[in-house]
C-alpha cells in the first residue's frame, strides 16, 4: 500500500534526525552513457518536431521513461534516500530553446510521478527504509540580476515576474506528480531563486498543502561567491526567511574546494544541511575523474567533523559513487543543528548582522 505524503513527510524528518541522509547522484551523466541519437530524443511523439531536441534530457521523461526509471532505480539501490526528479531544465522559459515551453507543465507531472513510483517500489521491498522524491527547480538559463550585455548594466533577458509564472507552473506539476520535497538547486542568482521561492509560497497558499523545501547554491569558484557575487553567508541571509528544510551547496566545485564554504554554511545556519559536489573538478576534456572512493573520503571527513545532514553528488558522479558516499558516512552522526544568536541579518553581496 502506498504511502501518504504526510505519513511521508513524518518518515523524512525522523530520518534526518537519525542518520545522515543521501541523495542521488548526477542524471545528466547518466543520459550520456546511453549515447542516444537525434532520434533517440525525439521518440515517435516527436519525430517530427521542427527543432533540434537531442540533448534535452527533461524530454526523456516522455519520449524514454523506462531510461529514467533505470537510473533512479540504480541510484537508489546504490543507497540513495531521495531521489531529485529529471527536471532541472523544466520551465517554460529554459523549454523554449527547443520550442516545448507549452510542454513545460506535462514534463514535471510526468518526471515526478517517475520517479514517485519508482521510490515506492523500492520502499515497498524495505519498509525500514523509505525513498523520498525532491522535486527539482534548476536557475533557468536566464538571470534576473545580471545583464547580459557588458556595454548595457541595466538589461535583462527575463524578469521576477516572467521566473515565478514559469516556477509555479512547474511546482504545480511536480506536486501533482508526488513529490515529498520541492528543491531550488544549482543558484548562481539570488534573484532567480527569490522569484521560486515566491512561486513555491503562491502555490502553496493556493493549494493548502506545504512540503518541504531544500535550497541549494552554487559557489562558482575559490572566490567564494556565487555568480551573482554573493558569499556563502550573504546567500542564506537572502533565503533564511523561508525556514527550509536544507540549506546547502551543489555543483560547480568537487568536495575538496567546497570544504571551507561547506564548513561556513555548518556554522551560520540553525536548519539542517545537504551539500552534493561534483566528482572533483572537470579535465581539459570537461569530463570528471574523481573516483568514487577519492570522493566519498572526502565527504567521509565533512561528516567525522560534524558539518552535514545529507550529501550526494552532482556532475560527474555515478551510482559508484553515491554507494561509496553512503557507505562512507553510515553509522556517523548528523549534524547538530547550531543555535543562532537572534539579530537582525542583512545581505547585498556581503553579510550584515546588526550588532546587539
Amino acid at each position: 500500500m502506498t504511502s501518504s505524503r504526510e505519513d511521508r513527510r513524518a518518515q523524512l524528518a525522523a530520518a534526518i534526525e537519525s542518520r545522515i541522509l543521501v541523495l542521488d547522484g548526477a542524471m545528466g551523466t547518466m543520459i550520456q552513457s546511453y549515447n542516444l541519437d537525434e532520434a533517440g530524443f525525439r521518440g515517435e511523439r516527436f519525430k517530427d518536431w521542427a527543432q533540434d531536441l537531442r540533448g534535452n534530457n527533461d524530454l526523456l521523461c516522455l519520449t524514454q521513461p523506462e531510461i529514467l526509471s533505470e537510473i533512479h532505480r540504480a541510484y537508489l539501490d546504490a543507497g540513495a534516500d531521495i531521489l531529485e526528479t529529471n527536471t532541472f531544465s523544466s520551465t517554460s522559459i529554459a523549454q523554449a530553446d527547443y520550442g516545448l515551453q507549452d510542454y513545460a507543465r506535462e514534463l514535471n507531472l510526468e518526471s515526478a510521478r517517475s520517479a514517485r513510483q519508482v521510490c515506492d517500489a523500492v520502499t515497498a521491498e524495505n519498509p525500514s527504509k523509505p525513498r523520498f522524491v525532491a522535486g527539482t527547480l534548476g536557475p533557468t538559463n536566464r538571470t534576473a540580476s545580471i545583464s547580459p550585455d557588458v556595454n548595457d548594466p541595466g538589461k535583462r533577458n527575463t524578469s521576477f515576474d516572467e521566473l515565478r509564472d514559469a516556477y509555479q507552473e512547474a511546482i504545480e506539476g511536480l506536486i501533482e506528480g508526488g513529490v515529498d520535497l520541492i528543491l531550488v538547486e544549482t543558484i548562481f542568482d539570488t534573484l532567480n531563486a527569490k522569484a521560486a521561492l515566491f512561486a513555491i509560497d503562491d502555490v502553496f497558499e493556493k493549494t493548502g498543502e506545504r512540503l518541504p523545501i531544500m535550497i541549494s547554491g552554487t559557489i562558482t569558484d575559490q572566490s567564494g561567491r556565487t555568480l551573482s557575487g554573493q558569499t556563502a553567508e550573504a546567500f542564506w541571509n537572502s533565503v533564511r526567511h523561508v525556514a527550509p528544510f536544507t540549506i546547502g551547496l551543489n555543483c560547480a566545485l568537487g568536495a575538496e574546494q567546497l570544504r571551507p564554504y561547506v564548513a561556513e554554511i555548518s556554522r551560520i545556519a540553525d536548519t539542517f544541511t545537504c551539500t552534493y559536489p561534483n566528482a572533483g573538478l572537470p579535465n581539459e576534456f570537461g569530463e570528471y575523474d574523481q573516483t568514487p572512493e577519492e570522493m566519498a573520503a572526502l565527504i567521509g571527513e565533512w561528516a567525522d567533523d560534524g558539518l552535514v545532514n545529507a550529501v550526494g553528488g552532482c556532475c560527474g558522479t555515478t551510482p559508484p559513487h553515491i554507494r561509496a558516499i553512503a557507505e562512507a558516512v553510515a553509522g556517523k552522526s548528523p549534524r547538530k543543528i547550531p543555535e543562532i544568536e537572534t539579530k537582525l541579518r542583512l545581505s547585498g553581496l556581503e553579510p550584515f548582522a546588526l550588532a546587539s
